[in-house]
């Protein structure tokens, strides 16, 4: 029975668990994107959508909090400096999960999780791509006098 299971235990103990998903996180807000299974993916993004919210108020209390999940110093600095500020006007929804098809060893589902307000492609707000020229440049003058050359030299050998 599935009495009181509200999230998925991902077929370890609990302080594995917690570890598992403290490292994966200190990984997706270093790297902005990982790729894992789809069910660690789903639990990944149950575990950092409430630090980020967090995040969003930098006092003491809730740089503790956060470390407390995170428990290392470098990926709560980054959290609470850059991604904090990328995500400020955000109401929620701070990460995105893409399926990407079946690992060759085992055939589990693959996904990749990423920060959406880092990801240029899907964000409309984000940089425009400077358009590229697709014309072809006209060609130099200098190219045709040595053809001219190779032709008169083949007339004087006949």
């Amino acid at each position: 029975m599935r009495h009181g299971k509200k999230f998925n235990h991902l077929g370890r103990k609990t302080a594995h668990r917690k570890a598992m998903l403290a490292n994966m996180a200190c990984s997706l807000i270093e790297h902005k994107r990982i790729n894992t299974t789809v069910a660690k993916a789903k639990a990944i993004r149950q575990f950092v959508e409430p630090l980020i919210t967090k995040s969003k108020s930098d006092t003491t209390h809730n740089r503790r909090i956060v470390f407390s999940y995170l428990r290392q110093k470098e990926a709560v600095t980054e959290l609470f400096r850059e991604v904090a500020t990328k995500v400020a006007d955000r109401p929620g929804g701070y990460v995105r999960i893409i399926k990407l098809g079946n690992r060759l060893g085992d055939n589990a589902d693959m996904a990749m999780v990423e920060l959406v307000d880092y990801n240029e492609l899907y964000n409309p707000n984000g940089k425009k791509k400077k358009k590229s020229t697709r014309r072809r440049g006209k060609k130099s003058t200098t190219a045709t006098p040595p053809v001219a050359v190779e032709t008169k030299a083949s007339e004087e050998e006949e």
